[in-house]
């Protein structure tokens, strides 16, 4: 890890952007404006999953204030077990709607079955996990490369369904016009093996 301004940065991150300016002029302006702002998740993977899948459709604000509740009714960090056990009507009080407590207690089955066992993940190529942890219902492809983002810190990470990535490409690389997944998926040649830390100033250049 390399610690920058307080910010815990992956050891790769300050080669990436060196190489993104170099190979990249749209990058090459919007990195400096950025500086300071990445944050991977400081949780266990099992609980970054259960927060990505509270997030999804919802707000931020509103992801961030379900989550709260659930802490402060779990605790500060719920084992598998404990979601597994724990009633389904007690979740339903905090704001979690019925398909998103399925969609919990499925992820802590896999872990508690050790059908995911993120101990193999540092062997496994990006791809094999995404395949992993689509295997949990409520787990896409989306929601599995933003673990691979944010949890595991993967460096080449294309997200091409994400929305705001491909708003911004749009922005950037074509005056606004609506862009394909094709085409965001060729602007991003340019960019590996750093997909990930362009995606993330991308992402920072539309906020």
């Amino acid at each position: 890890m390399t610690i920058i301004k307080n910010i815990v940065y992956p050891d790769y991150w300050e080669k990436a952007i060196l190489e993104l300016k170099k190979k990249d002029r749209i990058l090459k302006k919007i990195i400096p404006l950025y500086k300071g702002k990445y944050k991977p998740s400081a949780n266990s993977p099992f609980l970054t999953l259960i927060r990505f899948v509270l997030g999804q459709q919802v707000s931020v604000k509103s992801a961030d204030t379900i989550w709260g509740r659930l802490i402060r009714l779990l605790g500060d960090n719920p084992s598998p077990k404990l979601i597994l056990d724990i009633d389904s009507e007690s979740l339903r009080v905090i704001g979690i709607s019925k398909r998103k407590i399925e969609y919990l207690k499925d992820i802590a089955d896999h872990f508690v079955a050790k059908h995911i066992q993120p101990e193999k993940w540092a062997d496994m190529d990006d791809e094999s996990i995404i395949s992993d942890l689509s295997s949990i219902r409520g787990v896409g492809r989306w929601t599995a490369e933003m673990f691979l983002i944010f949890n595991l810190q993967r460096p080449d990470v294309m997200p091409l369904d994400d929305l705001g990535l491909l708003k911004a490409i749009s922005i950037h690389y074509f005056s606004g016009e609506p862009v394909s997944r094709f085409e965001a998926r060729e602007v991003s040649v340019a960019w590996r093996p750093w997909r990930t830390v362009a995606t993330w100033y991308l992402w920072r250049s539309i906020e």
